[in-house]
């Protein structure tokens, strides 16, 4: 994550403070519900007034961008495409609705065809294609496809969930964040399709949207982004083309049902709700936003109750798995207060303590606090974007934080934390993005008191691309490592995070790519941790230190009894 270059806004802070004019919430919430009525209105009309291409046919084959699915419920799972003969260049099709025919079966050859139906690729989201389909059974495999015209689509493989109050022997999954399409090869991508897995999560920094080698990676960037710095709608929608058009990328979708969620790189660097990163007016700033929101929805496999209405795109939502885990899917970007202090690593202040600031918004962290209550799950999970964990980067008594992370937020965390410590009979897990570096921590009750009481584990994966080929420690890890107690393990280089559970234990797969600025390099486990029903807080039970040319091999970071990987 980039810090902010400038922090200027059309309203003067200190007026907003001291009252004398509309307050920056309420002045987002006004702005943001008249155009978002605006922009939703004009969206859904726009829809039914094209014409209708009844027999389709492409300059050229429309699958480029592949297909996928997500959000899945255990009777059914979101089927996405978009049809784009010419990817690169705003899709090439023309201002027509197209029909596009599809189905779901039972086996790769489709012998036993389960449902079928036709939907249309709308011009006015860009010919994607989200089909809801139903009538499915529980904790199932299915294939699909997609035909529009002549054209067939490749098959995918998607799976339900179980049935809500199922006894769930087994769950494995991945999640994965921050894909620099400059920075490196998508091999993980092509490393994770060949996983066994249920479904995947994916946090945030889908794309990013910085012109060509503007973001110079330490490794030196190997693809170039097409255009400037992407503002417009179409310049989104040409942005998401040049990513889901990498081979590896597209094989990881038609493998797995994906959930997903946003950070910042959908829209702009480090924005908050609707302030921008430059210091650009604010009005243009939310309309750029709405363009980027669109352009989210149009390329991912979400429901209609995600369909962006201008400025506002519900993402937070829930995944129940069985009775074996809950995972509450979190959206810190959209409703969070402006980032304290300028943003940048500083230290606390009277304003990132300040109770009423929210990284979350109201309604969401309530929807949050209530389904913690609630959960009658095994494990209880938050699938989020930036650090929950106190993360001190200074020696010593003195303290510097992430203003980007919970640690600019530090009374809505310790609100979290005390919903978990609340729950006695549950199990805790954060999944977290954005830092393009693998951690594992422990969230205690009180971080500036190593002895308190663990509540539960935050699993924070590295990038599958950005700042590009990684290494197995960096120059502060020591000095992070020892000013933070509850943070017990680093990695430095790129890939995902592959997770095993069961209702008695929870088993997390470090895997990583020796490099990204190369194609075709292998997977390896770098360290696997468990964690025991019950018993909150991260056993070393393996790992596999990686040497490189300017790195040597690091000695383990984690003490503690280490158990075979079998005893999960």
């Amino acid at each position: 994550m980039l810090h902010r270059k400038g922090r200027n806004t059309v309203m003067d802070k200190k007026q907003e403070r001291d009252g004398e004019k509309m307050g920056r919430r309420e002045f987002l919430r006004t702005t943001g519900k008249f155009a978002g009525l605006t922009l939703g209105l004009t969206l859904l009309g726009s829809m039914k007034n094209f014409p209708v291409d009844a027999a389709p046919k492409f300059k050229a084959y429309p699958f480029t961008l592949g297909i996928a699915s997500g959000d899945p419920s255990s009777d059914g799972v979101v089927l996405w495409t978009r049809l784009a003969p010419d990817p690169l260049n705003g899709g090439g099709m023309p201002p027509h609705n197209v029909p596009v025919q599809w189905e779901v079966a039972k086996d790769e050859g489709f012998r036993h065809v389960v449902r079928r139906g036709t939907e249309f690729a709308k011009a006015a989201l860009a010919h994607s294609v989200h089909i809801e389909v139903n009538g499915l059974q529980p904790n199932t495999a299915y294939y699909y496809r997609f035909k529009a015209g002549a054209e067939i689509s490749p098959i995918g493989r998607t799976k339900t969930l179980p049935a809500i109050n199922d006894s769930v022997a087994r769950l494995t999954f991945a999640f994965a964040s921050c894909q620099q399409y400059e920075h490196g090869y998508f091999t993980a991508y092509r490393r994770m399709a060949e996983e066994n897995l249920d479904v995947v999560f994916h946090l945030g920094d889908y794309i990013y949207e910085y012109g060509a080698n503007e973001y110079k990676a330490d490794s030196g960037n190997v693809r170039t982004h097409i255009g400037a710095e992407i503002i417009t709608l179409d310049d989104y929608r040409n942005r998401y083309a040049q990513y889901k058009a990498d081979a590896d990328l597209r094989e990881a979708h038609a493998a797995f049902p994906w959930i997903v969620t946003w950070d910042d790189h959908e829209v702009e660097n480090n924005y908050a709700a609707g302030i921008p990163e430059k210091g650009q007016p604010i009005e243009p700033f939310i309309q750029r936003r709405a363009a980027a929101y669109q352009a989210y929805y149009e390329h991912m496999p979400l429901r209609l109750s995600s369909l962006p209405h201008g400025t506002d795109m519900r993402l937070y939502r829930r995944f129940t798995y069985g009775n074996l885990a809950e995972f509450h899917v979190l959206d810190t970007r959209q409703y969070r207060d402006d980032q304290a202090n300028g943003d940048g690593s500083k230290p606390p202040s009277s304003e990132s303590l300040d109770p009423n600031r929210t990284l979350l918004g109201d309604k969401q962290e309530r929807w949050l606090r209530d389904g913690l209550t609630r959960s009658q799950a095994r494990w209880n999970v938050l699938a989020q974007q930036v650090f929950f964990c106190q993360r001190d980067y200074t020696t010593g008594p003195a303290q510097k934080f992430s203003m980007d992370a919970w640690d600019g937020y530090a009374p809505a965390r310790d609100r979290i934390v005390q919903a978990m410590a609340e729950r006695s009979d549950t199990n805790f897990v954060v999944l977290t993005g954005d830092v393009h570096a693998n951690w594992a921590a422990e969230i205690k009750q009180d971080f500036n008191n190593p002895a308190s009481k663990t509540l539960g584990v935050e699993l924070v994966g590295t990038s599958i691309t950005s700042i590009g080929d990684g290494s197995d420690v960096r120059d502060d890890t020591e000095r992070i490592l020892a000013e933070n107690p509850h943070i017990l393990f680093f990695n430095n280089h790129r890939g995902y995070v592959r997770c095993t559970v069961t209702p008695e234990a929870w088993q997390t797969d470090y895997r990583i790519l020796p490099y990204v600025s190369r194609k075709g390099a292998p997977i390896l486990t770098r360290a696997s941790f468990v964690t025991q029903n019950g018993k909150p807080g991260l056993t070393l039970i393996g790992e596999q230190p990686v040497a490189s040319s300017s790195t040597p091999a690091l000695t383990p970071l984690l003490t503690g009894s280490k158990a075979p990987i079998s005893s999960i």
